[in-house]
């Protein structure tokens, strides 16, 4: 079996026990929350610290904009992604926050940011809301295209999610388990559009914990009938599968940390994320190590491409940005 475990660590530098469980091999990247982070040369700090244990680690965090943004002092408060539709020039301005966001990532040492979401925004899910570009399927494509177009420019990998779409469930999956009561007919001929259209230019999607009870029992990332039969098999997608976290409430329906990250392998994902609890984490450790796993195949498109240097902020292309953000009012 192929599958690897992203894990966090508590603060802001490495304990000595962070560092063993980084030395084991099924741990294969690391994801900061916002308790790592204090400034742009602590997060360079820690990242190289990280390297130094584990050079091949893919290192990962949640840098969306709005209120989905866990690097905040010394980088530019991105806005929310569903204030760039009412402009006139909303394809230009999502690209350019593509490319923001993941120059400010690269250059401290991170690889990737776990953007964009590609859910719909229906006015019905809190969790989802505004990190949503629009409801329209369509102009979800223009503008999730246009940020991925930023974000390759500047050097990152995108993962699409919250794949097969989190916009219609009202439960937030963090603290409950979402159910979306729909056919697959109205999933695909919605939510499916900007998976299925931008699927060639992700290199990672990431799967809802959600329920759709007309499709599968269980939530998509435990589901081969949608990771392996409609996201590999219908869609074609050939990158990575990330699940989402393994100990939100959404995933606890499969059972223990270990249990959760064995069903989210087997149904087809390549690397289990759990976040906010060590016991888990060591659990699904654990269990990977019981199952002699081998490192997915793939993992190596996901790191950051020419990190960029600290000097970004006098690039011409930085002064553009920042400019037609602002003269946008979406960013101070």
């Amino acid at each position: 079996m192929f599958g690897s475990l992203m894990l966090d660590v508590q603060g802001t530098w490495l304990t000595a026990e962070d560092r063993q469980i980084l030395r084991q091999p099924e741990v294969g990247g690391l994801i900061l929350f916002a308790r790592n982070i204090e400034d742009p040369r602590q997060v360079r700090d820690l990242s190289a610290a990280i390297r130094a244990v584990r050079p091949d680690l893919l290192l990962a965090v949640d840098q969306e904009g709005g209120r989905v943004q866990r690097l905040r002092q010394g980088f530019v408060r991105l806005p929310a992604m569903r204030a760039l539709a009412d402009n006139d020039n909303a394809e230009y301005l999502a690209e350019q926050c593509g490319w923001l966001m993941a120059t400010e990532v690269l250059a401290v040492g991170l690889d990737l940011s776990f953007a964009p979401v590609l859910d719909l925004d229906y006015q019905r899910s809190a969790v989802v809301g505004s990190r949503s570009f629009t409801g329209d399927g369509e102009l979800a494509c223009t503008l999730a295209g246009a940020f991925i177009r930023g974000m390759a420019a500047a050097g990152m990998a995108a993962t699409g999610k919250h794949f097969p779409g989190h916009g219609w469930a009202e439960a937030d999956s963090h603290v409950a388990i979402p159910v979306d009561e729909r056919s697959l007919d109205d999933i695909r001929a919605n939510d499916l559009l900007p998976f299925q259209r931008l699927g060639a230019r992700l290199a990672a999607i990431m799967p809802a914990h959600v329920i759709y009870p007309q499709v599968d029992e269980r939530p998509a990332g435990f589901s081969r009938r949608w990771l392996q039969d409609i996201l590999r098999g219908e869609l074609g997608f050939q990158g990575v599968i990330f699940s989402d976290d393994l100990s939100m409430a959404g995933a606890h329906v499969v059972g223990d940390a270990a249990s959760r990250i064995e069903a989210a392998l087997t149904a087809g994902c390549d690397m289990g994320l759990v976040c906010n609890d060590r016991a888990s984490a060591e659990l699904a450790l654990s269990a990977l190590q019981r199952l002699k796993v081998q490192p997915p195949k793939g993992l190596a498109r996901m790191r950051g491409q020419g990190f960029a240097t600290t000097e970004y902020r006098q690039q011409p292309r930085w002064l553009a940005a920042i400019s037609a953000l602002r003269a946008a009012q979406l960013i101070d």
